[in-house]
């Protein structure tokens, strides 16, 4: 039979098209899950195990990134927050999350508009978060070429074992491991 009813049940099988932006409203949930994750690691610190991976658009109005790192990833950049990261913190009202990173030795603070992010992830509990950036209001806003505040690394910072290969568009796990340490 080809109806679209279920004949032990006698309910439609079909989902009908929603005039309810249910997929927005879910992906901005999540988004502020996500949100409350970085406000809590930033007020409390990371707990024993959680990671995270934080995906972002760098060529979205609004990001500010080390030149060289923008010339290296164009488009999009993976970065981890795991043993050497600092000043973590989120602004709902600027709708931003900034946090500082050494990359080649070099500390720099980032900052990325929540709209910008594209994954979340902490592999620790198998979390993984995929959002779509909106659509831009003016597509002619192209996005300003901003280079990071450089400062320098806190002492107990690792450099980075050398600047990320520009294939991949994951920054460096190793960068940010402290050295020696077996899983704990």
């Amino acid at each position: 039979m080809s109806d679209d009813r279920d004949e032990e049940n006698g309910f439609d099988t079909m989902i009908p098209e929603s005039l309810l932006p249910y997929d927005s409203w879910i992906e901005d949930a999540y988004r502020g899950v996500m949100l409350r994750a970085l406000e809590h690691v930033g007020r409390e610190g990371l707990p024993e195990g959680h990671h995270f991976y934080i995906t972002y658009r760098t060529d979205w109005p609004g990001v500010v990134l080390p030149a060289r790192l923008r010339a290296q990833y164009p488009h999009e950049i993976t970065i981890v927050l795991q043993h050497q990261f600092w000043d973590l913190k989120v602004d709902e009202d600027a709708q931003t999350i900034s946090v500082g990173l050494s990359f080649g030795g070099v500390g720099s603070i980032l900052v990325i508009p929540v709209d910008a992010v594209t994954a979340f992830a902490d592999p620790h509990i198998r979390l993984a978060l995929r959002f779509t950036p909106p659509e831009p209001a003016d597509e002619e806003e192209a996005p300003a070429e901003l280079a990071a505040p450089v400062q320098e690394a806190p002492e107990n910072t690792p450099a980075a074992s050398g600047d990320a290969p520009s294939s991949p568009q994951v920054v460096s796990l190793a960068a940010f491991r402290k050295k020696g340490s077996g899983p704990g």
